[in-house]
This record gives C-alpha cells, structure tokens and sequence, in this order.
C-alpha cells in the first residue's frame, strides 16, 4: 500500500513537470485545429517537436518508463504507434531494457517481407503499445490489431496525455487498459494556476462553453 501511495504522489509531480516542459516547448498550443481523426478542437497537443529537445526528450521518456514500471506487470516487448508514438517507444524500450517493434501504417506501401509489424515478434508475446496523445483511441487500437494479427497479445496502451474523449473507454471495450501520465483537464489547471494561460483557455480545453 505504501508503494502504491508513494507512487501516486511521485506520478502526480512527473505529470505536473512535464505539463511545464510542453508549455514552455510550445507543445500545448491554443486556437482551432482539426485532429487525425477529423474532430475540431480549440487546442493541440504537438509531442513531435520534443525529440527537438534532448534532455526534456529524455526526462519525459524517463516519466514514461515510471509509469510502464510501477502500473503495468510483465511484458515482453514494446511497440511504438505510428508515426509520433515511435520516437518515445524507442528510447522507452532502451531504458527498460525491453525489445522494440513498431507498427506501420495501413496506408503505406510495404517493401522488403512486406510486413506491417517491423521486427521480431513471437507468437504469445505480451506487448505494450506507446503512443504520444490519445483522443478517440482509433491509432492504438489499430496498432493492437495489426500486433495480435501477427500473433501479439496487446496487454495495455501507454501514452502521456490522455485528451478525454473516449479513448480510455474504446480500448476498453476491445480489452485494453488504457495507461497516462497526465490527463488534459489536470494539465489545463495546472497551467491555469500557476497564471500559465486565461480563464478563458481553461475554459476552451476543458470544454466549458462562454
């Protein structure tokens, strides 16, 4: 229990330190986007510029590999999502000491063995799957399809932020647990409290209509 309790609290101070290095990489950005999986939001979250930053790179990776430490149990290698996921899942893999594959896109054309998994995955193996954002799911859950076709067993998605619009839950329904470092309404009080970004911010990520 003490474990358990001590984890929690140190999860809750790499979440909030790696809230201020998105904010200060300009990682979190306010305006009008539109998302991979065509929704319409009033902010991004651009995790493809923090391989830019070495040491930030390494201190969320590092705030990564806790989490996959303390949350989840056995497993034998990682698979990084296409495309963003792929960066963090190969430094994550290198630190635990853990084989990496990573997943291509549907879309793209195959060469070579013309595989969709890259590299050596056996028949049982439990895989854990990282991505950088989580929205709807759909990226993760398409890599778990691809791994289990090639004969994985998906025991749990990682990512960093968690947007909160059903990822947690699609995943879920496909026997997936969902694991996150920080979901975005903590990361949007956070920045609101410590004088970060308006009310009115806030307001638009959390989704509170003016």
């Amino acid at each position: 229990m003490r474990v358990l309790l001590d984890w929690k609290v140190k999860k809750k101070l790499l979440a909030e330190e790696v809230v201020r290095i998105l904010y200060r990489r300009k990682a979190i950005l306010i305006g009008e986007f539109t998302l991979t999986s065509g929704m319409k939001s009033p902010y991004y979250i651009d995790l493809r510029v923090i391989p830019s930053y070495p040491l930030d790179f390494d201190k969320i990776c590092d705030a990564y590999a806790q989490m996959i430490s303390n949350e989840i149990g056995s497993f034998d290698k990682i698979a990084g999502v296409p495309t963003a996921g792929i960066p963090f899942a190969t430094l994550i893999a290198y630190k635990l000491k853990k084989p990496l594959i990573y997943v291509r896109k549907r879309s793209e054309r195959l060469h070579g063995r013309g595989k969709l998994v890259e590299g050596v995955l056996l028949k049982g193996e439990r895989v854990i799957l990282v991505d950088d954002v989580a929205t709807t799911g759909i990226s993760l859950l398409l890599t778990a399809e691809s791994v289990i076709n090639h004969g994985g067993v998906v025991v749990g998605g990682v990512v960093l932020v968690d947007r909160e619009q059903g990822a947690e839950e699609n995943l879920k329904s496909r026997g997936i647990q969902l694991y996150s470092l920080v979901k975005i309404s903590s990361a949007a009080k956070l920045l609101f409290n410590e004088g970060l970004i308006s009310k009115e911010c806030y307001n638009k990520i959390i989704g509170v209509e003016l």
